[in-house]
């Protein structure tokens, strides 16, 4: 399976919008820059449990859904920034990759 980021975006939009509908969440403002920020909290005490510098059951499936849910939120705060992530990656890192070959 290829993974375009754009669809890839388009669905956490659509889940977002449902899961905040359902639950009633007001995501005005800067509501996406700190659930991002709250989300890589989250993989960051995961990433210290696997590393044996924090307590609890280290879990190599939490670590990876906090990496998937901090994917998801970069997703939705660039969406409401304005920022065409693949754009940007392409200026920014895969440029790299165009100058070397």
């Amino acid at each position: 399976m290829t993974l375009n980021l754009k669809a890839l975006q388009d669905d956490v939009l659509r889940i977002s919008d449902i899961y905040a509908a359902e639950h009633g969440i007001d995501r005005s403002g800067d509501w996406a820059l700190l659930k991002l920020q709250e989300e890589l909290g989250e993989l960051t005490a995961e990433h210290l449990r696997i590393s044996g510098r924090a307590r609890g059951q280290a879990d190599a499936q939490a670590q990876a859904d906090e990496a998937a849910d901090v994917l998801g939120m970069l997703l939705i705060y660039c969406d409401g920034a304005g920022i065409d992530l693949e754009q940007a990656m392409q200026r920014k890192w895969l440029r790299w990759l165009e100058e070397k070959t």
